[in-house]
């Protein structure tokens, strides 16, 4: 017989009590599960959110605690789907009442009727998931652990309570979860849930885009989301949410010379930028900075692989992806677009000399994401050869010098011409036409290749030499 197991000391919150009054006065029984139970038996810090589980009505109970909480605690209730919220202090509490679930082949909306606790533990993703500690009485604080998720808790172990098969054909979003958790828990994916993961794959495609790109976010903003990018690889998700990332993996040869694995230097630089930075679609730029490399891969006899223009493409590839995955339309994608077409820019500049014009067009271009712009190449870096290593090194410092000197004397990031349209028009007397845009972008241009300093002055002096020629040329 399994000893029993209590945990008074997880439930030593006030709300516990309250909850507990609340229950013992409506005659149910209530218990606290999920990742609140789990996370306390690994002593992580405790969560904020708390999941409830109600052997009734989950409402009629959160309803019942809200009049026991403090007058500005929130609520909101979802007859629908049988389930409360309560947001007091910095707690959120979730109530749903016991059930159980049954699934259509073509949903992942399940059919829902009452049940028992046993059900509800039955219906959860993963056995450390499905943990729970009684808030009642008579065994309060006593653990109910009926698929040893407190084992698999021990030997991190993810696995789900039934067959796995079930599992992620009722609902494909487990799959990415247990990858999610995989890579938050730094835990094992239990061998036959990994197979069910993998025949399961293309049940993949049923789930909204948004759902998916929200779990791939909260796998990119761990602190190192190669685990989590690896093991969707590994499974074949990655197959079905981003093939242009697994088509990186592999190394081809030709005439004994070969190229890197252009996958798991991608994860590599992931998670360079992960120890660096939080911003998420930094992340996001170093995961994609390398996505135009198949479809531009030449071999040459005499200097072997390229991959010429792989920038240029790569961030024509970047909307595509974004709107297939339902990610941000506008601002993050074109700071990921414009990091992905820059990604090799400052290192290519120390091929030859470091010229002042090429700086001013780098800070022209990158604007204020240059330093974003610097941390992805310098997280580019993954040589294993030392020498390579500090020379690539020692360049970009050379690189990040000048632009320190250059953006100090000549003001170049956030560009903003010295000369506006209508001054061009009142000069020459013109109208909005071809010629105010060419004499405009002559005058950018002279700024950039450091004919004139940017400043009004030169550049008046400089559109009245230049102008009439142009207005000749395009009227």
């Amino acid at each position: 017989m399994t000893k029993e197991l209590y945990y008074p000391e997880a439930i030593d919150l006030p709300v516990f009590k309250i909850i507990a009054q609340a229950a013992q006065e409506q005659n149910k029984k209530a218990y606290v599960i999920g990742g609140y139970v789990r996370d306390f038996l690994l002593k992580n810090q405790k969560a904020k959110d708390i999941d409830v589980v109600v052997l009734g009505s989950g409402i009629e109970l959160a309803k019942k605690v809200k009049d026991l909480l403090p007058p500005k605690t929130k609520s909101a209730y979802y007859k629908n789907f049988g389930t409360a919220m309560l947001q007091s202090g910095d707690l959120e509490l979730e109530f749903v009442g016991a059930r159980k679930e049954s699934y259509r082949k073509d949903s992942r909306k399940p059919i829902v009727e009452e049940g028992s606790m046993e059900d509800d533990q039955k219906r959860r993703d993963f056995t450390v998931n499905a943990l729970a500690i009684s808030l009642n009485k008579e065994d309060w604080g006593k653990l109910i652990d009926p698929f040893n998720g407190l084992e698999d808790l021990k030997n991190k172990i993810l696995r789900t309570p039934l067959d796995p098969d079930i599992t992620f054909s009722d609902d494909p979003l487990r799959m990415i979860r247990a990858i999610r958790f995989a890579s938050q828990l730094r835990f094992v994916i239990h061998p036959e849930t990994f197979e069910a993961i993998k025949k399961n794959k293309k049940r993949i495609r049923i789930l909204s885009r948004e759902r998916i790109a929200d779990e791939l976010n909260k796998i990119m903003s761990h602190p190192q989301p190669s685990i989590g990018l690896k093991l969707l690889y590994e499974t074949g998700l990655m197959d079905e949410i981003l093939p242009e990332i697994s088509r990186l993996q592999g190394v081809d040869e030709n005439e004994g010379k070969t190229h890197k694995d252009n996958f798991y230097h991608t994860l590599e630089v992931v998670d360079n930028i992960a120890v660096n930075s939080n911003n998420l679609w930094l992340r996001w730029a170093a995961l994609l900075h390398d996505i135009g490399k198949p479809d531009t891969k030449r071999f040459h006899k005499k200097n072997g692989w390229s991959f010429h223009g792989h920038e240029f493409l790569g961030a024509k590839m970047v909307p595509r992806i974004f709107k297939r995955l339902k990610l941000p339309l506008n601002q993050q994608m074109e700071y990921v677009k414009k990091l992905v077409r820059l990604s090799s820019r400052p290192l290519s500049l120390i091929e030859e000399e470091v010229t002042d014009s090429a700086v001013r067009r780098l800070l022209f271009d990158a604007g204020d994401d240059i330093e974003d712009l610097m941390m992805l190449c310098e997280a580019d870096i993954t040589t294993k050869n030392k020498q390579k290593q500090r020379q690539y090194k020692d360049n970009l410092k050379k690189v990040r010098q000048k632009l320190i000197e250059v953006e100090e004397r000549d003001k170049i990031r956030n560009f903003q011409p010295p000369v506006s349209g209508k001054e061009i028009m009142q000069t020459f007397n013109l109208k909005p036409s071809k010629p105010v845009g060419l004499i405009k972008e002559a005058i950018k241009e002279a700024i950039l290749e450091g004919k004139i300093k940017n400043n009004k002055e030169e550049a008046m002096e400089f559109m009245k030499t230049i102008g009439p020629e142009i207005i000749k040329t395009n009227s």
